[in-house]
């Protein structure tokens, strides 16, 4: 079996380095030689398992020509070496400097777009070393159907795993904390989340929130929150590897991102029984898993008056919050990470076999 090396800049913590990491140990415990080669950093912080070969070929190089020739001959060096490997690309900038440094060798190419494909500035770069793939994995229909003709073409759609095991949904009187997992940057945007959060303090002054996650954003965030004087009701978590135990009795878990692929640790709060309530941003990796009122709720983009509202109602109506935990929770079922391997490795076989005929 062919070894399968991901490619990533770093793995310090966030949604697609959890995925590569849940992919990554399952296929290692099946047996499988996996690799993860980071381009531009060498932290691990999800736990693999000992056998994961993790091989850092580069620091970030902020654009510096030399150091990205540097990291393209250690690339091309690695994939030489391990020359039946398949390369699977979980970046766009992993993508491109894959294409480049197996230029000449032969390499099953599979690159996955964890993001909503309308945002990148870039799209005519990445379109180019896209159709240098075998094929490319998105997470949502809607991000299959944004991509030229020839790249949709070769899409296929495969959504997130959720990993469910560890930590029981909790049927207790939730905790009087609104969680938010996610990095400070500006596509997950918190300023709309403290805006409404400071709405909401006014009627519930017990509550707090909780912000797990780290970013460019930390210390403008935090300085928002001052100007709102909700600061003493803000408390930054930081990066946390145990986050499901953390918001686990929560009363309820706070999407607010302008644009997303699909969350996983909106996933993984919504299969733990958290009650969700998630903006309906681009492309409908939300939409994909929320029936509005039912098993979460949903709110428009960047609308500060519909979030603060939606967290009234669910913090007022305790039925409501039972009701959407109960039913959330049901998704501990779907998408296992043994299901998403599965459908993985049902792709590349597929791409194989059509191009041996």
């Amino acid at each position: 079996m062919d070894k399968i090396v991901f490619v990533i800049p770093d793995m310090p913590g966030g949604g697609t380095e959890r995925v590569v990491a849940l992919l990554a140990n399952e296929y290692c415990d099946r047996g499988r030689e996996v690799g993860i080669l980071l381009f531009a950093g060498h932290d691990t912080a999800y736990p693999l398992r000992e056998r994961v070969e993790v091989v850092s070929v580069g620091e970030p190089s902020g654009g510096r020509i030399r150091s990205r020739l540097a990291r393209l001959r250690r690339m091309r060096r690695y994939y030489r070496e391990n020359r039946n490997c398949q390369i699977w690309a979980f970046s766009v900038m992993g993508t491109v400097f894959s294409a480049i440094a197996a230029i000449g060798q032969r390499h099953l190419f599979l690159v996955s777009e964890r993001n909503d494909p309308n945002q990148y500035d870039h799209k005519k770069l990445r379109n180019l070393f896209y159709r240098r793939a075998d094929v490319v994995v998105c997470q949502t229909p809607d991000a299959a159907g944004s991509f030229p003709a020839g790249i949709a073409a070769r899409s296929v759609v495969i959504p997130n795993p959720i990993e469910a095991g560890g930590t029981e949904p909790y049927d207790g009187v939730r905790e009087k904390r609104i969680v938010a997992v996610g990095r400070l940057n500006p596509q997950k945007n918190h300023r709309l989340l403290l805006k409404a959060f400071a709405g909401f303090v006014k009627r519930h002054s017990d509550y707090v929130l909780e912000v797990y996650g780290k970013g460019e954003l930390e210390e403008e965030l935090k300085q928002y929150a001052v100007q709102l004087e909700i600061a003493d009701k803000v408390v930054w978590k930081g990066f946390s590897d145990h986050v499901k135990e953390d918001i686990n009795r929560a009363a309820m878990f706070v999407l607010s991102s302008d644009y997303e692929g699909v969350s996983n640790s909106m996933l993984e709060a919504m299969a733990q029984g958290v009650p969700v309530i998630s903006t309906d941003c681009p492309i409908g990796g939300s939409k994909m898993y929320i029936q509005d009122h039912i098993n979460g709720i949903l709110v428009p983009v960047r609308d500060d008056r519909a979030l603060l509202d939606a967290m009234l109602e669910l913090a007022g109506d305790a039925e409501l919050s039972r009701r959407i935990s109960m039913a959330c929770r049901r998704l501990r079922e779907e998408n296992t990470v043994a299901q998403i391997a599965d459908r993985f490795l049902d792709t590349v076989s597929a791409v194989s076999d059509r191009k041996r005929v």
